[in-house]
């Protein structure tokens, strides 16, 4: 399957690289000019990516563009309920191949806090995210199950998460293969980015993608919740 067989939506676009290095330099100029952009209009711009390992290389190339990292905060769409210093922390992860250089002088806003169980972190990190300013590039990743952030199909709070009009910006999550609890933005936080980018690899995502858009049951396939007009989708093989 080719990423030019999807039947697109009106309005969202689709860009093909013919390797992950290209597209993870391509989705950091785009990003930087969508932040660039933000900072010349209102002062300050701001940024929410997704943690694993498939965004290391555009982490990487976003770090070394050209913008004014002191007006930038980030923050993650989700994260593993773990410490920072821990192998599959994504906030460490950002640490690590984003927040160096100049890029270490954007404001970053971690979900994790070490409360007593999974619960009271998601309650924390919603109080957190009251301060986060409206969000102005969001960048998802999803898994082969139609996953997105940390909204995973048969999660116990997922139909609350996935409310489009829900007051609540963090939820706790849990992944039905992965064995750490998770924090996630919930649907109606993460909708409300002025720019969304999709960003995925391999046949297997574009076969889910592609039944994706078939579809309506945003809880089978959760990332039929951001399948909307001005959506960007970065894919390569």
């Amino acid at each position: 399957m080719a990423i030019s067989n999807l039947k697109l939506p009106r309005g969202v676009s689709a860009h093909a690289f013919k390797s992950p290095v290209l597209l993870a330099e391509g989705l950091a100029l785009n990003v930087a000019k969508h932040l660039n952009e933000a900072i010349d209009t209102q002062g300050t711009a701001t940024l929410v990516v997704s943690g694993g390992r498939s965004p290391v290389a555009f982490f990487q190339h976003l770090a070394k563009q050209t913008l004014d990292w002191s007006n930038v905060v980030i923050s993650l769409a989700d994260e593993r309920w773990v410490p920072v210093e821990h192998a599959d922390s994504n906030a460490g992860l950002l640490k690590k191949y984003l927040l160096q250089g100049p890029a270490a002088k954007a404001q970053f806003l971690s979900l994790y806090s070490a409360t007593a169980n999974l619960e009271q972190a998601a309650e924390q990190a919603d109080r957190l995210l009251a301060e986060l300013p409206a969000i102005d590039v969001l960048v998802l990743g999803m898994g082969d199950d139609g996953h997105t952030a940390s909204l995973f199909p048969g999660s116990p709070n997922l139909a609350e998460a996935l409310q489009a009009d829900g007051s609540r910006r963090c939820y706790p999550m849990l992944a039905p293969t992965v064995p750490h609890q998770r924090l996630t933005m919930s649907r109606a936080l993460l909708a409300s980015a002025k720019h969304v980018i999709l960003s995925i690899s391999g046949q297997s995502k574009l076969t889910t993608l592609d039944t994706a858009l078939a579809g309506d049951d945003v809880a089978a396939l959760p990332i039929r919740a951001f399948l909307q007009p001005t959506l960007e989708i970065y894919w390569c093989p």
